[in-house]
């Protein structure tokens, strides 16, 4: 599955958005990663938060390939 991004045209009604074709537990997850990344970043106040996002997502990227990896073996 590709990932949508919000096209800024909600829709709330049915199980997916309209607007980007998600469904709205996905978005509600994401919300809610989203949420606690920033409240990671405004605890720690990073003077280099691009560093720490790229480097969370090199590490989810890799440990996700090697569930598929592992789940597909």
């Amino acid at each position: 599955m590709k990932f949508s991004p919000c096209t800024s045209q909600c829709t709330s009604e049915g199980i997916h958005c309209e607007g980007c074709g998600r469904s709205h537990l996905e978005i509600q997850e994401t919300q809610a990663i989203t949420k606690l990344l920033v409240a990671h970043l405004v605890k720690y106040d990073y003077d280099d938060p691009e560093k720490f996002l790229e480097n969370i997502n090199n590490k989810a990227i890799k440990r996700s390939k090697k569930i598929k990896e592992e789940n597909n073996g």
